[in-house]
C-alpha cells in the first residue's frame, strides 16, 4: 500500500541516524485490513530531544509526553519514543506490549517489508476480534478510556470483543469516572460516526460503561411504547441512530430526540402517551451535552432538531402554513430535520402512514423553494435602513419589530415582497402613527 512521502522521509531520517523506526498502531491495522489509513504513527528508539533536533526543519508540536506531531503538506504524523515500564524495557517489544489491543499492537518495517506481531494481532483481525494486549485489567488501568475505545473499535470494524476483555470492561466500568469528560465525549462522537453506532452503544450498555457517563439513555431500556411503535424506547433510539446520515449533528440529534420519553411516559386510556417529550428531550439533551463539554454551536443545533422533530404534517396544510413551518425551523435546518424525522418514523418498526405525509411535505417544500419566497427578514425587498429613513427612526429594537411585521405580511402574501410594495406599507404605517400623534426621532 502506498505510504505518504512524509512517512518515508521520517523513517529514512530516523534510520539514517542509527535509530529503529517502524510504522505502528492503526495504520498497520488498516493496511492489514486493506483499508486506506487515515492516521499515521511512527514508533522509534530515538529519544524526544533527538526527535526535535532531527526534524527541526519540519513544523511540529507536542501535546503528549515523548511524542511530537510532524506536519507537512497538510498531513500529520505522530512520532513517539518507545514506551516501557523500565528504562531497559523501552524497546519495540516493550512499547507494543503496553498498547491497548492486539490489533493495534503490530509494527511494520517498511524497508525490511516485514510485519512484527508479537501478540497475535493479525490472527485477531482474521477472527474479527478486539482483544486487550496481555492482562486486560492492566491495560485498562494504564488508561481507563480504553474501556470505551474497545466498544468504539468493535463498532467501527464490526468486530466482537474477546470474552476476557469484555468481562474486564464490566468489572472496571467505574474506572471511567477518572477520565476527563472531554476524552469520553470524543470517543462517543467516534462511535456515533461509525457505520452502525448501535453496536458500540449496546456494548457500553451491557458493560455498565454507559451508566457512568450517559445513564439517561438507559432509562428507556425495556420501556414499551404504544401501537405506533414496535420497539422499546431504547431500541427505537438505536434504530433511529443507525438510519440517519453519519453527520455529527444528525447522529447526536437521533441519540437525544426521545431521550426524555421515559420521564414523561404515562398510561392514558390504557395506552402509553408521551406528551411534551420533544421539549423535555431537548432540555435533557442540552444538560447532557454541556456535561460532556460539547461546543455551544452543536448543542444549539442538536437541541433545535430534538425540539422540532415531531412534524405533525397533514395534507390540509396551506402553502402559507408550509412557509410558516420553514420560517419556524429555519431554512438551514429543514434538510436535517426532515432526515431525522424520516429515520425516526422508519424506526417505529410499524407501517407508518406519516411517512407518506412526510414525503408529500418534502415535495411541497421543494416546490416552494423553486419560487424562492422570503423566509427571513434578510430576504425582504427593504432593509432596516429603509425602515429608519421612511419612519424617521433611530437604530433600535423598533426597527426589528417593524421588519418582523413586514415579514408576517409577506408570509401571508409573498407577492407583496417588492421594494415599492413594502415602501407603500411603511408609508401607511407612518401615516397611521402621525394620525395617532406618535413622534419620530426628530
Amino acid at each position: 500500500m502506498e505510504v505518504p512521502d512524509i512517512i518515508n522521509t521520517i523513517l529514512d531520517r530516523l534510520q539514517a541516524a542509527g535509530y529503529e523506526a517502524y510504522l505502528v498502531g492503526g495504520a498497520v491495522r488498516d493496511m492489514c485490513l486493506g483499508r486506506k489509513p487515515t492516521d499515521w504513527d511512527v514508533g522509534t528508539s530515538a529519544p524526544p530531544d533527538t526527535l526535535r533536533c532531527l526534524f527541526h526543519d519540519m513544523r511540529h508540536f507536542g501535546l503528549k509526553e515523548c511524542t511530537i506531531t510532524l506536519v507537512r503538506s497538510g498531513r500529520h504524523c505522530e512520532v513517539t519514543t518507545f514506551r516501557g515500564q523500565e528504562e531497559d524495557a523501552k524497546t519495540l517489544q516493550g512499547d507494543l506490549g503496553h498498547r491497548d489491543f492486539t490489533i493495534d499492537a503490530m509494527a511494520y518495517d517498511i524497508h525490511g517489508d516485514r510485519l512484527i506481531d508479537p501478540f497475535g494481532g493479525r490472527h485477531d483481525l482474521i477472527k474479527r476480534k478486539v482483544r486487550a494486549v496481555g492482562n486486560p485489567r492492566e491495560r485498562f488501568l494504564e488508561d481507563p478510556l480504553r474501556l470505551v475505545r474497545a466498544a468504539r473499535l468493535a463498532a467501527e470494524l464490526d468486530f466482537r470483543i474477546d470474552p476476557g476483555t469484555l468481562k474486564a470492561m464490566s468489572d472496571m466500568a467505574e474506572e471511567l469516572d477518572k477520565v476527563a469528560r472531554e476524552r469520553v465525549r470524543d470517543e462517543l462522537a467516534k462511535i456515533l460516526m461509525s457505520k452502525r453506532p448501535s453496536r458500540g452503544l449496546k456494548i457500553l450498555a451491557k458493560t455498565d460503561l454507559l451508566k457512568t457517563f450517559l445513564p439517561e439513555l438507559l432509562e428507556g431500556t425495556g420501556k414499551r411504547q404504544n401501537v405506533y411503535h414496535g420497539y422499546t424506547i431504547f431500541r427505537h433510539i438505536m434504530e433511529t441512530i443507525d438510519r440517519v446520515e453519519p453527520t455529527p449533528v444528525l447522529r447526536l440529534a437521533a441519540l437525544f430526540h426521545d431521550i426524555a420519553k421515559p420521564r414523561v411516559r404515562k398510561k392514558i386510556s390504557r395506552e402509553y402517551r408521551f406528551l411534551g417529550h420533544e421539549r423535555m428531550s431537548a432540555e435533557l439533551a442540552r444538560e447532557i451535552m454541556e456535561r460532556l463539554r460539547f461546543g455551544k454551536g452543536i448543542i444549539a443545533e442538536v437541541t433545535h432538531l430534538a425540539l422540532l422533530h415531531m412534524i405533525n404534517y397533514h395534507s390540509g396544510w396551506s402553502d402559507r402554513a408550509v412557509r410558516r413551518f420553514l420560517i419556524r425551523v429555519g431554512p438551514e435546518h429543514v434538510g436535517p430535520l426532515l432526515a431525522l424525522r424520516e429515520a425516526d418514523l422508519i424506526a417505529h418498526g410499524r407501517d407508518n402512514q406519516s411517512l407518506e405525509g412526510l414525503h408529500e411535505l418534502k415535495k411541497r417544500i421543494a416546490k416552494i423553494h423553486e419560487s424562492a419566497p422570503p423566509l427571513t427578514p434578510r430576504d425582504l425587498a427593504v432593509d432596516g435602513h429603509t425602515v429608519m429613513e421612511i419612519l424617521d427612526l433611530d437604530e433600535g429594537p423598533e426597527v426589528g419589530r417593524i421588519l418582523k411585521d413586514l415579514m408576517e405580511k409577506v408570509i401571508e402574501n409573498p407577492e407583496l415582497n417588492t421594494r415599492s410594495g413594502l415602501i407603500s406599507l411603511l408609508k401607511k404605517i407612518r401615516a397611521e402613527d402621525k394620525a395617532m400623534g406618535m413622534p419620530g426621532k426628530g
